[in-house]
């Protein structure tokens, strides 16, 4: 039984050695959802304004899929004791993602607020990774 016995043991914090997460991804798709949003505004055209609502409510998902990997899986209870604003700062920035946010409208200031607080988490992100 020695044979099949592991000769290393590995840990982490999170579903896999660090490295695959990063709140970059949810920066990129809201990004996207501001752009979305200024095409939006800039276009006369009602397929194109169309179409622009499609991909903006499209990319608000992808942001809120990010955060909630990151919430979920990356930061443990270590963190949020560390962090005590985490919980609050993710339950905002999924809901600036939302059908309350960025999904329901195309007020440019809304994806502003979505990154604002996309950053917010990127700061405590970073932070975490230096311990």
């Amino acid at each position: 039984m020695k044979f099949f016995a592991p000769t290393i043991t590995v840990s982490a914090h999170c579903d896999l050695p660090c490295g695959v997460y990063d709140p970059a991804q949810a920066r990129i798709e809201a990004l996207s959802v501001k752009a979305c949003m200024e095409k939006y505004h800039a276009s006369d055209d009602a397929n194109f304004k169309a179409r622009a609502i499609a991909i903006k409510e499209d990319r608000s998902h992808m942001v809120k899929d990010h955060l909630w990997v990151l919430w979920t899986d990356y930061f443990k209870a270590p963190h949020f004791e560390k962090y005590p604003q985490l919980h609050q700062l993710f339950n905002e920035a999924t809901k600036l993602a939302g059908a309350a946010g960025t999904k329901g409208t195309v007020d440019v200031a809304v994806a502003d607020q979505l990154l604002a607080k996309i950053d917010e988490i990127a700061d405590i992100f970073a932070d975490s990774k230096k311990a």
